[in-house]
């Protein structure tokens, strides 16, 4: 950063409402009608309340800065301001009120604030015009998340994305709507519903979303009558009814199919029935709704069989749940009972053997679902569709998660059944059909004739605008193709069609589900229009977007600009891959509209920002690839970036592990180093997490939080190095203040989660190592981000323990110890009698104390079920700090937050305390790797705040615990 610039430190930069960010983002993940991110899949995308959080606090200035326009307040005023900041967040990252203008106005209107004082300060200077806030940019713009809420803070918004799946879905979020703001439809309204004539006012991009239900409408209709014979009703007979009850209601009658369910085959590998397809099917089970239960069994007549589906409660449940499965890739022979291994399955289906057999049918029922076993007529309808084109283009054959290269599938294509093929191409032929249909209804309303101008070129007239409705319209032909796949497995528990990419990955699957376009359940046609149409309408359309295909390597969008960004995560996803399961049908439609977007036959994949051995050959080539890139990458953001803001980056965790340098990933440390390489100082860490939960019992490990907000800002040019020695010395100087924020809590920041402070100690450590240009080992090399944060996590315990070592009685030291040698077990009494006596105690006084148990020469201490629930702290004359933290936990574990604010109400001095032993023995359990532990100390941190307000709320006063409200 230019030493001339005076940049006030960011609210990001100092604190965050955290648990209100993380509780919303977490609730955000429920929510699905109209969320924009309906509007189309992608991976990995960021909570739209993290993303809105984050930039807010990346903009406004923070009340308390050193350096800046605040400089001279004292703490409590800064704390006030602070607050008022933090109240702005907290209704902010609501979901009700992502298009509430009256708070989003209020966000907007303190980052002008915010700016305004930045330009006093730079008054003159380029790029500080007080009338004009900078605009923003995200080079890593994926799903469009971050660009999306950046516009809704009302910045004009830049994205840009080397995947054009990824730009096309971004240019359908932040571009297209603000071009035909507040317009009226132009298609015909549906028929049942005149009185949408008379309403006049289409605010934002309801009226773009309007069109896209009415054409879509049009195109659902006109499928049904090209391609309406090839998914018939099933009729119920009389016959039928009378072999089960449960279709009685149903006699006579004609029901619409939600789905046929299928079951791959493969030739069996026992000579006598080697003439035979026989299934390989995952569970027979079809529905597990009580009440409803619905199964399919296999009804072998000598060297045939069929399937019979049957209904209601069965003692054999678990085994029908495990098909003809025997676990992994490996089956059973249902005719002659032989095994059916995995290496037999792959060499058939790389011969082109594999099959699939229809093993059930799903009709719409009277407000339910009714199974129906199978028919040949079914059966063969579905056989004899003849797709006029297919997707025959073949994926990367070591692609990251795609398992079914392994049986023989090869392209696209080979995804499909011909049914499915069919249906696809019909709908993507319709897209570009009503394109013209659009633009007449357009011109027909006085919309402006821009000739053959269209979209691409910048035009809102009436062929831009049909360009733009179609756009949607091939989005919802991608939402079709998601839920109709041979991959799309049915959920017994739910009743409906899985999509394909239940994950990030194209997994074997081998029973699956068939989707009936034209029914009105899961994987319909006009439920993804619906959702398109719907997701639209909570857009921002009134602030200017642009979403452009670009490498971040070298692009200069970036110029003058705010940066978030949400990188590629190392070898996680592979983007590219992946996407051109939809690629190549938003080409067969959009390449007209965007001949330079939709130019090449497969997404672009060499320039990709992740590790792929597949790809370059081996691990190291790969990590060489992804440091050298990302390392570009990121420094091209720390030379253009308006340098009155930091830089923010999400880097989301894979997997994750204690060690001896902390909490981290395979990645994390590469992606460190790339983005000091780059030129960054990191000025603040922030676990962003959507897993958020109170009650982690069920859990097998504790979950991490599922990204960490890097902040950055440039390294100064003049930035000398320093020893190892001195470094250690700084991070023992400067790291005890930050810590007891974190684990304290500022003015309104509740205490970060056990489980999450490794990745936040990682900030004000990283902030001491990254703002020299090196900190050097005793022969004179450079220290590694690794080793560096082996030295973090090292400061972190001894501060942590220290804090406890200080604040805690003798009898508390003692169980400290004990525990972290013999947890919960027993241990001999001699040597805890050495112990106590070392630690001012006896164990008498400990088993007094009510935390021990000793006898027979062993000594255990006791776990927080086994304490009194009659306990009364006012009365107990010894209460160690271990015995006041486990009786609160106690309370959490069996009556909530609420019956541990009323505890702690009656103990409030005791307060920091817990709260510093809890840290401490949460970090000795993942150490130990004592799961179970860990979780019941990061429970009670997690809780805290809403503890800590409930025992205010039940009436103690005059603690020092007030301070951390």
């Amino acid at each position: 950063m230019s030493t001339n610039i005076k940049a006030p430190k960011k609210l990001i930069e100092v604190a965050l409402p955290l648990d209100d960010i993380n509780a919303a983002a977490a609730r955000e993940k429920s929510i699905r009608h109209g969320h924009p991110s309906t509007l189309h899949l992608w991976w990995a995308r960021r909570p739209l309340a993290a993303a809105r959080a984050v930039l807010f606090a990346q903009m406004v200035n923070d009340p308390g800065g050193a350096r800046g326009y605040y400089a001279g307040k004292t703490k409590a005023q800064a704390d006030a301001e602070r607050e008022k900041l933090f109240d702005i967040i907290r209704d902010l990252v609501k979901w009700e009120n992502t298009s509430n203008e009256e708070v989003l106005e209020r966000a907007r209107a303190a980052i002008r604030q915010s700016w305004r004082e930045t330009c006093e300060l730079n008054k003159g200077k380029p790029g500080f015009d007080p009338d004009k806030l900078p605009a923003f940019h995200d080079p890593f713009a994926g799903g469009g998340a971050i660009p999306l809420e950046a516009q809704r803070l009302g910045l004009e918004a830049y994205a840009s994305d080397l995947n054009p799946v990824a730009v096309l879905i971004t240019k359908a979020m932040i571009e297209i709507p603000p071009k035909f703001a507040g317009r009226t439809p132009v298609g015909p309204v549906l028929e049942g519903e005149k009185q949408g004539r008379l309403r006049t006012d289409w605010p934002g991009a309801t009226s773009l979303a309007e069109d896209v239900r009415r054409y879509g409408h049009w195109m659902r209709q006109e499928a049904g009558k090209r391609i309406g014979n090839l998914y018939p009703k099933v009729k119920v007979t009389a016959e039928m009814a009378e072999r089960r009850p449960d279709l009685k209601p149903y006699a006579g009658k004609e029901l619409t199919v939600i789905a046929w369910l299928w079951a791959r085959t493969v030739k069996s590998p026992n000579p006598a029935f080697s003439h035979v397809d026989v299934p390989l099917v995952s569970s027979f089970v079809l529905s597990t709704k009580k009440g409803k239960e619905a199964w399919v069994h296999p009804v072998v007549e000598g060297d045939d069989y069929r399937f019979e589906v049957g209904v209601g409660k069965r003692d054999d449940l678990d085994e029908l749940k495990r098909g003809n499965k025997l676990g992994g890739a490996n089956f059973r022979c249902i005719l002659s009972d032989s095994p059916i291994e995995p290496k037999y399955i792959r060499v058939e289906g790389q011969a082109g053997h594999l099959g699939a057999h229809l093993m059930a049918i799903v009709a719409e029922g009277t407000r339910e679902r009714v199974y129906l076993s199978p028919t040949k007529e079914m059966e063969d309808i579905a056989q004899k569709a003849e797709p006029t084109w297919k997707p025959d283009v073949e994926f990367f054959e070591k692609a990251l998660g795609f398992r079914v290269r392994n049986y023989g599938f090869r392209t696209w294509a080979e995804l499909f059944t011909q049914r499915q093929l069919v249906a696809l191409t019909t709908f993507s032929d319709l897209v570009t059909e009503v394109r013209t249909r659009i633009i007449e209804d357009a011109k027909a309303t006085g919309m402006a004739d821009d000739g053959v101008v269209g979209l691409d070129a910048g035009s809102t007239g009436a062929t831009a605008y049909g360009d733009a409705v179609v756009v949607y319209l091939a989005l919802a032909v991608d939402k079709l193709a998601d839920r109709n796949s041979t991959i799309a497995s049915w959920a017994t528990s739910r009743e409906h069609a899985r999509n394909t990419f239940g994950r990030q990955a194209v997994p074997m699957t081998w029973d699956f589900a068939e989707s009936n376009p034209f029914s009105e359940s899961s994987g319909n046609f006009f439920g993804g229009i619906k959702s398109i149409s719907d997701g639209l309408c909570n857009v921002e359309a009134y602030f200017i977007g642009t979403s452009a295909q670009a490498n971040a390597g070298s692009q200069t969008i970036t110029a003058a600009k705010v940066v978030s960004t949400d990188p590629p995560y190392y070898d996680n996803i592979g983007y590219a891959d992946l996407s051109d399961f939809f690629y190549v049908w938003l080409r067969r439609s959009l390449k007209p509209i965007y001949p330079r977007l939709f130019a090449t036959l497969t997404t672009p994949k060499t320039e990709e920002l992740i590790a792929t051995p597949g790809r370059h050959g081996s691990k190291e080539a790969a990590e060489s690839f992804f440091m050298g890139g990302m390392t570009r990458a990121i420094h091209n953001l720390a030379e253009q970036a308006h340098p009155a803001f930091p830089v923010t980056i999400y880097y989301a965790f894979k997997q994750s592990e204690t060690k001896e340098e902390g909490t981290g990933s395979t990645g994390w440390g590469v992606f460190l180093e790339a983005v000091l390489r780059s030129g960054f100082a990191i000025t603040g860490t922030w676990p962003s997490r959507t897993e958020l939960s109170r009650r982690l019992r069920g859990q097998k490990s504790n979950a991490l939080a599922s990204s960490i907000v890097l902040v950055c800002r440039k390294r100064e040019a003049s930035a000398e190095s320093i020893s190892r020695r001195q470094f250690q010395h700084q991070l023992r100087e400067e790291m005890p203040e930050a810590l007891e924020t974190m684990i304290g809590g500022t003015s309104g920041q509740s205490p970060i989660a056990p489980v999450d402070l490794a990745q936040a100690a990682i900030g004000p450590g990283m902030a001491i190592f990254s703002k020299y240009s090196a900190v050097l080992n005793q022969d004179g090399s450079k220290m590694s981000v690794h080793d560096a944060l082996i030295l973090i996590n090292r400061a972190k315990d001894e501060i942590l323990g220290g804090i406890v070592e200080a604040d805690t009685d003798t009898d508390t030291g003692f169980c400290v110890d004990w525990f972290a040698q013999y947890g919960w077990s027993n241990g001999p009494f001699g040597e805890a009698d050495t112990l106590s006596r070392a630690k001012g105690t006896t164990v008498d006084g400990v088993r007094e104390a009510g935390i021990i148990e000793s006898g027979g020469g062993k000594v255990r201490l006791l776990k927080w079920p086994e304490y009194s629930p009659d306990w009364n702290p006012e009365k107990d004359n010894r209460t160690p700090v271990w015995e006041a933290c486990h009786h609160l936990i106690r309370e959490l574990d069996h009556g909530g937050e609420s019956e541990a604010g009323a505890l702690l109400a009656r103990m409030p001095e005791r307060g920091e305390s817990i709260r510093a032993l809890t840290y401490h023995l949460y970090t000795l359990c993942e150490r130990k790797k004592w799961a179970e532990e860990a979780r019941a100390y990061n429970e009670l941190m997690t809780a805290w705040h809403a503890i800590l307000a409930t025992s205010y709320e039940v009436g103690h006063v005059g603690s020092q615990t007030e301070l951390e409200l």
